[in-house]
């Protein structure tokens, strides 16, 4: 259920991409850019709008619109930590496979 989502943080690396993404809600998340790799400034901080549907327990489809235009489509497997993810940034579309971590207060 994607409630279970909402108030969790987790680290989503793409490898030059890296970010810190937060589920404030199952309708909104907020993220930073850590690492932006050419595709987006390190350091940029957002709040979006979310459309995020639960395909079984544990894997998701999520996706977004940022301010900038661009949009981000997410498959999340939670059960298996892997993140596949389609991002468009001015008209040019990438494909990236990468990990996810729940970041966890110490």
């Amino acid at each position: 259920m994607t409630t279970q989502l909402a108030g969790k943080s987790f680290r989503f690396d793409l490898g030059p991409l890296k970010v810190t993404f937060t589920f404030d809600s199952t309708s909104q998340g907020s993220f930073v850019v850590e690492e932006g790799g050419g595709l987006a400034p390190d350091g940029h901080a957002e709040t979006v709008a979310l459309d995020l549907k639960e395909i079984r327990d544990g894997v998701y489809l999520n996706s977004w619109t940022e301010a900038s235009g661009a949009t981000v489509t997410h498959v999340e497997d939670f059960a298996r930590g892997t993140l596949y993810s389609n991002v468009t940034v001015d008209g040019t579309l990438y494909h990236l496979v990468g990990t996810i971590t729940e970041i966890t207060e110490a």
